[in-house]
């Protein structure tokens, strides 16, 4: 037999450990990629969307709020400027704050929110966070639900809320 054709009738992998070596690798592979999937992650430019939920509502509800976070991997702050979504008939950027006399207070943030860069902001209860006004039917525990979120100068982007039960905290998928 010649050099060469002893070198294609050797195996491929010699060892126990080279197979296991390719199986293991193979499974990080596989992780790696689908790891984004269960984020349940949205990117726009240089923004990551993270983990877009809501809370189930009562029947009659007219209003529904909206959590996420934002991450900007960039080298330039952008602004989260306005969202849409069919769920609602209009949808606002509001902040919570608590006041010198300790009343809590809620606002519309008619100039979005700065995304700064290489920093995250977290849309979430009691703090900044989305309302959906004008609710064309219940958020039901378990549906989603789309949104569309402008930033300034990363553009558009559509994401899916995951509804969680009602008066519940999140639970995050994001891995955040």
């Amino acid at each position: 037999m010649t050099n060469s054709a002893r070198a294609f009738a050797r195996p491929l992998f010699r060892s126990f450990e080279e197979r296991l070596g390719i199986i293991v690798f193979a499974a990080m592979l596989l992780f790696a990629s689908t790891h984004a999937l269960l984020a349940h992650g949205f990117k726009v430019g240089d923004l990551e969307i993270g983990h877009p939920w809501s809370r189930a509502t009562p029947a009659g509800a007219k209003v529904a709020a909206g959590y996420l976070t934002v991450k900007n991997t960039g080298a330039e702050a952008d602004r989260l400027v306005s969202i849409q979504s069919d769920v609602s008939e209009k949808a606002e950027i509001h902040e919570m704050a608590v006041d010198a006399k300790g009343v809590m207070t809620m606002r519309q943030v008619a100039e979005g929110v700065e995304i700064p860069a290489g920093g995250e902001v977290a849309l979430k209860p009691g703090a900044y966070h989305i309302m959906f006004m004008g609710l064309k039917a219940p958020v039901k525990e378990g549906e989603k639900f789309s949104g569309t979120l402008t930033f300034e100068k990363a553009g558009t982007v559509t994401v899916e809320f995951q509804a969680d039960k009602m008066g519940g905290q999140s639970q995050d998928h994001s891995g955040h």
